[in-house]
């Protein structure tokens, strides 16, 4: 069945892009700014999520699905491995490539990170909003996540 609400015009919808867009971001910028000193980088947490989502990878699997340069992610990984938030073991089915796994030491900096940003953001909420605004974005959510998906 057809969706009973009428269309959007592009001009709506670049309107509703660059809403969301601008929200999506100040919320990401000031979750940053919530952050300790000490909290990786996007881009290491990128790849630690990756592994706890989607298990083993060889770098250029992770590279390819987090679009970052091969280099990049060399040098990323070797911080991590050294740290021992990742291992590294060759590939049995290919010796020349190697597989590499998010360690407990890595889910635990990962656990952590995560952990105390939804504790701030569960404040935020909280404080920020009614609980029917709060209904009203946990529906929103849901089709961030399905946007982001797509």
């Amino acid at each position: 069945m057809a969706d009973a609400a009428p269309a959007q015009t592009d001009a709506e919808l670049a309107h509703l892009a660059r809403v969301v867009r601008e929200g999506v971001g100040r919320l990401n910028w000031r979750m940053r700014a919530e952050s300790d000193g000490d909290s990786p980088g996007p881009a290491v947490l990128a790849v630690l999520s990756r592994l706890i989502r989607a298990g083993t990878h060889t770098p250029k699997e992770l590279a390819e699905a987090e679009r970052i340069q091969p280099q990049s992610l060399t040098r990323i990984l070797a911080t991590l491995t050294e740290r021992g938030l990742v291992s590294r073991t060759p590939d049995p089915a290919d010796g020349r490539r190697y597989l590499i796994d998010i360690t407990p030491a890595g889910i635990g900096v990962l656990r952590e990170y995560t952990g105390s940003r939804e504790r701030w953001l569960a404040g935020a909420l909280e404080r920020a909003l009614t609980p029917t605004e709060r209904q009203l974005l946990a529906l929103a959510a849901e089709l961030l996540v399905r946007v982001a998906d797509a």
